[in-house]
């Protein structure tokens, strides 16, 4: 293998090729910071943050697929990954989340010291989530955590305060917003899941997975709603959600018939959302009355 393909399969590795899961961490961490500076944030927060998205997102992927190396080459999508035809060594993909979770943190003491301390309970999501799928029926609720995590460290970073009530609503929010779109993602894998023992919301919810999101996604959409009021948003960020309305209802439509194809389409969906909140936040800020 030359340096050039050695370097591509690392680049899988952490998805690089795939960066809608960057978006999809980016977005909230983003609608943390605008909240909590009520305006626009500090210039070095918003590089340390976009900077810490990519590298915890890249190596909860390494972890990730060391985890699930016995499992990947048995399940359709992930049978051509790294560690499954072994262009990566399980102790390489360990060694990238290492070092990658080691730069992000250093990142993070360019903050302040209660941003540090949260960051630990960050290193511990991303580094756990990965097997609990072997355990519980929910690591999708897990990895909401694990996502989440960034909307009080945002608001420690900006006010050196631990996150006020706004914070752990928004917290929750974004929580239950990345159970629904996981689950999109894990009905992609259920029949394969099914026959190699791995656990997710999609098995657990099934027949019902379509109302159980449906009824998230309308908890995500008053939670958001509710952080806007407490906010003080005005028009365009009511104009941006009923976009996220439409958006969520466009979703369900994808998953109507759970075809993997459709619900990969509504889990990719997501990244739009996150986009349409953030701009209606700014537009409220910048542009708002």
């Amino acid at each position: 293998m030359t340096e050039r393909e050695r370097l591509w399969e690392l680049a899988r590795l952490i998805r690089l090729d795939r960066p809608v899961g960057i978006y999809l961490l980016l977005w909230p961490a983003f609608w943390a910071l605008w909240v909590a500076a009520e305006g626009w944030p500090p210039g070095y927060l918003i590089f340390i943050f976009a900077a810490g998205v990519i590298l915890m997102r890249s190596a909860g992927c390494a972890i990730n697929d060391y985890a699930d190396r016995d499992f990947d080459g048995h399940v359709a999508r992930t049978r051509d990954r790294p560690l499954a035809i072994g262009t990566i060594t399980p102790r390489e993909a360990l060694g990238t989340f290492v070092a990658l979770s080691v730069v992000a943190f250093v990142l993070v003491l360019f903050t302040n010291v209660l941003t540090i301390l949260y960051s630990l309970v960050a290193v511990a999501l991303a580094g756990t989530y990965p097997f609990s799928k072997r355990f519980h029926h929910f690591p999708q609720v897990h990895l909401g955590a694990a996502f989440a995590w960034a909307v009080p460290m945002a608001f420690t970073a900006v006010t050196g305060e631990h996150p006020p009530p706004v914070a752990w609503l928004l917290f929750v929010t974004v929580l239950a917003w990345t159970v629904v779109y996981d689950t999109f993602y894990g009905m992609v894998d259920r029949e394969d899941d099914l026959k190699i023992g791995v656990k997710s919301t999609a098995i657990a919810f099934g027949e019902l997975d379509r109302l159980i999101t449906g009824g998230l996604q309308v908890l995500v959409w008053l939670g958001l709603y509710l952080v806007g009021e407490h906010a003080g948003f005005g028009g365009y960020y009511t104009a941006g959600l009923v976009i996220v309305a439409i958006l969520m209802f466009y979703q369900q439509f994808l998953i109507f018939e759970r075809e993997p194809s459709d619900c990969l389409r509504a889990f990719k969906n997501n990244h739009y959302l996150g986009v349409v909140v953030l701009l209606a936040m700014i537009a409220d800020h910048h542009l708002g009355a």
